[in-house]
C-alpha cells in the first residue's frame, strides 16, 4: 500500500522490545514514529500534536480527561495494542471525536498459556515445584487428573477461545461450550448448564458491562463441586471476593489466573520493595490451590510482533480513510 504521505504517529506506553519492533517495522509502511515508554496522559498529549492517529498500550488506563487532552491537540485515532479496549471509555473517546481501534494477534500466544495454566492446575504444579525448591521430593498428597477423564467449559469462543478448544481436542476430553454467537464446531449450552457439568471451566469472554463479574458469587455457587477455574481473559470477569470465599470453602477445587482484578499498577512492576496495596491478590497467593502469572499469557515474539504490526495496519488504515473499527 503506498501513502502520499509519511504519517507522524505517536507511540506511548512502549516498552524497550516494543520500541524496537515500532523502530524496524515503522519504516516499512512509511511511517515517521514519535515513541515514548510513558502511558498516554494529560501531561504527555501533546506529544501526539501533529498526528491524527497515536498507538498505546492496554497496561494503563487512559482517562477521560486524557482523551480530551488528546483531542485538542488533534488526535482522531486510538491504535490499542490490545485485543480488549476496556483500559478507554470508548463511548466517550467517540463523544471528543476519537475513534477507537483494537489489534488483532496471534491467538495461539494465550491459547498455549491456557493449557499450560489448565495441566498445571489439573496436577497441583505449584504444590510439587515448591516442594522440590526446597528439596522436598515426596508425591503429593493427592492424585493429580487426566484431562481425558475431564469436562472443560469454555466461555467465549472468538479466536483465542476457538484455539483452545482444538488444542483441547486432542486430549481427548468432554468440551462444553458458551457463547452469544457460536463460531466453532463445539458442543454449546446454557452458562447454567456449563457450569454444572463442567470440571474446568476456562475464561475467554470480552470484558465489557455484560460480562463484568460474569462469575458471581450465584453462578460460582452452581458450579461443580471442586471444580477448577482458569482464566486468562480479564480479572473483572469473576468476583474476587466471592472466588476467594469458593477457595476458602473447598466449594472450588483451584484457580489459575493469568489476569486478576485490581492488577492495575501492580502487575508489570517490580513490586519486590514496596507493599502490595490489593488485599485479595495477596489472599489469593497465600492459598495452595491457586496459580497467579501476571498477565503474560499474551507476551511471545509473535504476537508482539503482530500487535506491533497491525497496530501501524490500522493508523494507516484511518490516515487514508478507510477507518478500522
Amino acid at each position: 500500500m503506498t501513502y502520499s504521505e509519511a504519517p507522524r504517529i505517536a507511540i506511548y506506553g512502549c516498552d524497550p522490545d516494543e520500541a524496537a519492533l515500532f523502530r524496524e517495522l515503522a519504516p516499512r509502511f512509511g511511517v515517521t514514529p514519535i515513541i515514548t515508554d510513558a502511558p498516554v496522559s494529560e501531561v504527555n498529549a501533546e506529544l501526539a500534536s501533529g498526528s491524527r492517529s497515536i498507538s498505546v498500550g492496554h497496561k494503563t488506563p487512559i482517562s477521560n480527561t486524557t482523551l480530551l487532552a488528546l483531542g485538542r491537540a488533534g488526535v482522531t485515532y486510538i491504535s490499542t495494542r490490545s485485543i480488549g479496549c476496556n483500559h478507554i471509555d470508548v463511548a466517550y473517546a467517540g463523544s471528543v471525536g476519537i475513534a477507537v481501534g483494537n489489534v488483532s494477534y496471534s491467538p495461539d500466544s494465550v491459547a498455549d498459556f491456557t493449557l499450560m495454566l489448565m495441566l498445571m492446575a489439573v496436577r497441583d504444579a505449584k504444590s510439587i515445584v515448591r516442594r522440590a525448591d526446597v528439596h522436598d521430593y515426596r508425591l503429593n498428597a493427592g492424585r493429580g487428573k487426566e484431562l481425558r477423564d475431564l469436562t472443560v467449559g469454555v466461555i467465549g469462543t472468538g479466536r483465542i477461545g476457538a484455539a483452545v478448544v482444538g488444542r483441547l481436542r486432542g486430549f481427548g476430553c468432554r468440551i462444553l461450550a458458551h457463547d452469544s454467537r457460536p463460531k466453532t464446531p463445539a458442543e454449546y449450552v446454557s452458562l447454567d448448564e456449563l457450569l454444572q457439568q463442567s470440571d474446568m471451566v476456562t475464561l475467554h469472554a470480552p470484558l465489557t458491562q455484560d460480562t463484568y463479574h460474569l462469575l458471581n458469587r450465584r453462578r460460582i455457587e452452581r458450579m461443580k463441586q471442586g471444580a477448577l477455574i482458569v482464566n486468562t481473559g480479564r480479572g473483572a470477569l469473576i468476583d474476587t471476593e466471592a472466588l476467594v470465599s469458593a477457595l476458602e470453602s473447598g466449594r472450588i477445587g483451584g484457580a489459575a489466573l493469568d489476569v486478576v482484578e485490581g492488577e492495575e499498577g501492580i502487575f508489570y512492576a517490580d513490586c519486590r520493595t514496596r507493599p502490595i496495596e490489593s488485599k485479595s491478590l495477596l489472599r489469593l497467593q497465600e492459598l495452595p490451590n491457586v496459580l497467579i502469572s501476571s498477565h503474560t499469557a499474551y507476551y511471545t515474539d509473535h504476537a508482539l510482533r503482530d500487535m506491533v504490526e497491525n497496530s501501524l495496519i490500522n493508523c494507516l488504515k484511518f490516515e487514508s480513510g478507510n477507518q478500522h473499527g
